[in-house]
């Protein structure tokens, strides 16, 4: 008895028959070669806002890291269990990735539940609390803001929680280093899920800016138009 949920299997067929189908060869190249992505994208795990999508990616070109709120805490070399400290060696160390980008986005549920000061645990564990905890100075400043609205509230910490990130991200010496000598460049953009807009983040003043989307519709044109 195949014991998976019957949606699945439908879509893994509809995979085999369609994008499989059509990158048979590359996915072949990928099993013998192995992969040497050039980028790796750090995002929440909200099934709403995957970066293969959202990118528009093929196989084997981002390493992508997901977890709750898209964190990567400091760099803590402690002996314990650290799963984003141990993608992030990974890609840096051993795929070495040029790039690291920090994908936030919106309607996010654990920047929500960092900003809900009363909310219960969802468990005895409260790792969600814990985990969120990250940006808990962050939160407190925002949720003491009168003057914002909560949509207000939650779209700053979502943008700050990425601009977080990426100063831990540099917490990391393999980070750092290879940063400073120009090997690596670190990257931040927050996704819309309601609008499909991305706004990437300034390297030098920290705004959010919406890329110019008539140019982005005349590449993506220029791409498609057939070669004479």
């Amino acid at each position: 008895m195949v014991d998976l949920p019957d949606t699945l299997l439908a879509g893994y067929r509809n995979f085999m028959a369609s994008d499989f189908a059509d990158e048979r060869m590359r996915y072949k190249e990928l099993a013998d070669q192995g992969q040497t992505p050039e980028t790796m994208v750090i995002a929440c795990c909200d099934s709403r806002a995957a970066p293969e999508i959202i990118f528009n990616t093929r196989p084997g070109e981002i390493f992508v890291l997901r977890n709750v709120a898209n964190l990567i805490p400091p760099y803590e070399p402690d002996g314990e269990y650290h799963a984003a400290s141990a993608a992030l060696e990974f890609a840096v160390q051993s795929l070495k990735v040029k790039h690291i980008v920090v994908l936030g986005h919106g309607r996010c549920g654990g920047i929500k539940s960092a900003l809900d000061t009363e909310s219960s645990p969802l468990s005895p564990g409260d790792f969600i609390g814990k985990w969120m905890s990250l940006l808990a100075p962050a939160a407190e400043t925002i949720t003491s803001n009168s003057l914002m609205t909560q949509s207000e509230r939650q779209t700053a910490l979502e943008r700050i929680s990425i601009r977080y990130s990426l100063n831990n991200l540099r917490s990391f010496p393999c980070v750092d280093i290879l940063e400073k000598k120009g090997r690596l460049s670190l990257h931040g953009a927050w996704f819309d899920i309601s609008t499909g807009e991305l706004w990437v983040m300034d390297s030098q003043t920290g705004d959010f800016i919406r890329p110019d989307t008539d140019e982005m519709s005349v590449q993506a044109e220029s791409r498609e138009a057939p070669v004479e």
